[in-house]
């Protein structure tokens, strides 16, 4: 089980070792690339959906008007997108559809190449998409304009690399929830139900205190999943704001909540670390959070340093925060 899945890294390796597992989310955008890793089409249906939604009749009756969208993308490719997105908002159920979303979502926007193109959009980091401003200055600044890409190329190459090997067909759950609410665990009972057995691991590792430019960093992943065609500034529901007291609780209500359903001698291990903006006692936070949940510290080990966004943010040519040292904690169900 993660708790935190994110983008289903966790859930895959469990799929390809053929374990079970559940991954929990609370981000819309996670959950959709985290599902899109546990369905198993071929790339002939992938394929085959992609084209039947580009040639069905009508026109996107929702197309983004600006600055930002005529240089973020070139008309047809835009156009294309929305037709896409209006597709699978209304329907997004078959396994087919599902990859196809995430593959749209993973090649939204990215760097540029020489050769093959591998993304829809003009220059931009992978992992994040950078505001409009900032971006539409930049663009203008080396005279970048988007590229005519052919979308479906770039479908048909992502769908027979990442759909053309067969993985084993074991139960993987994805949901869309806050494991720090007491009602997700009827979520948790339910697959522990489904798969016969108390849930064994927990492998996660959770938003570390003071992140909370996720929803803002992903607007145009959220724009595709129905979401607003601006940045999008909200706090609400994330786990890693307030003050350290409530990040304290909120992290120990999942704890609590995930043990419900795991048995005594039940292992799980967290990687936990801070950012520089909001440095924290690592040991004393993530200790704090333990108290009074059944899980005990049993080993600990230095991770090293997070190497998160610093790759991916040279393709804009600046750097973003960098954590601090993180730690992998070993824990036992008591």
């Amino acid at each position: 089980m993660d708790p935190f899945c994110g983008r289903g890294t966790t859930n895959l390796a469990a799929r390809m070792l053929g374990i079970p597992s559940l991954g929990i989310d609370i981000s819309p955008i996670a959950v959709a690339i985290a599902e899109a890793k546990s369905v198993s089409p071929s790339p002939e249906e992938v394929i085959k959906e992609a084209e039947e939604i580009l040639s069905s009749p009508g026109e996107p009756g929702d197309v983004p008007q600006g600055e930002f969208w005529e240089l973020a993308y070139h008309s047809e490719v835009l156009r294309q997108l929305c037709k896409f997105r209006e597709a699978l908002l209304s329907d997004c159920a078959s396994p087919a559809r599902i990859a196809l979303r995430g593959i749209i979502l993973g090649a939204l926007h990215g760097p540029r190449t020489k050769k093959v193109p591998s993304y829809f959009s003009n220059q931009a980091p992978r992992t994040f998409a950078p505001k409009p401003k900032y971006s539409v200055s930049f663009w203008k600044k080396h005279g970048l304009l988007p590229p005519r890409v052919d979308v479906l190329e770039i479908i048909r190459t992502r769908a027979r690399r990442y759909y053309g090997c067969t993985l084993p067909g074991v139960k993987t759950w994805v949901i869309s929830g806050d494991s720090s609410d007491e009602s997700i665990v009827h979520v948790l009972e339910d697959f522990r139900s489904s798969v016969g057995t108390p849930c064994s691991l927990v492998i996660t590792s959770p938003p570390y205190f003071g992140m909370s430019t996720y929803v803002a960093d992903q607007w145009l992943r959220n724009w595709f999943l129905g979401g607003p065609a601006q940045v999008e500034y909200r706090t609400r529901d994330q786990l890693a704001r307030g003050s350290v007291h409530e990040y304290v609780e909120r992290l120990s209500r999942v704890w609590r909540n995930v043990g419900k359903v795991c048995e005594r001698g039940s292992r799980m291990v967290v990687r936990f670390g801070s950012i520089s903006s909001s440095p924290i006692d690592t040991e004393a936070v993530f200790g704090f959070s333990l108290t009074r949940t059944g899980w005990e510290i049993f080993r600990k080990q230095s991770a090293g340093e997070s190497p998160r966004g610093k790759r991916q943010a040279a393709a804009f040519c600046f750097t973003r925060a960098s954590a601090a040292s993180e730690i992998d904690f070993y824990c036992i169900k008591v």
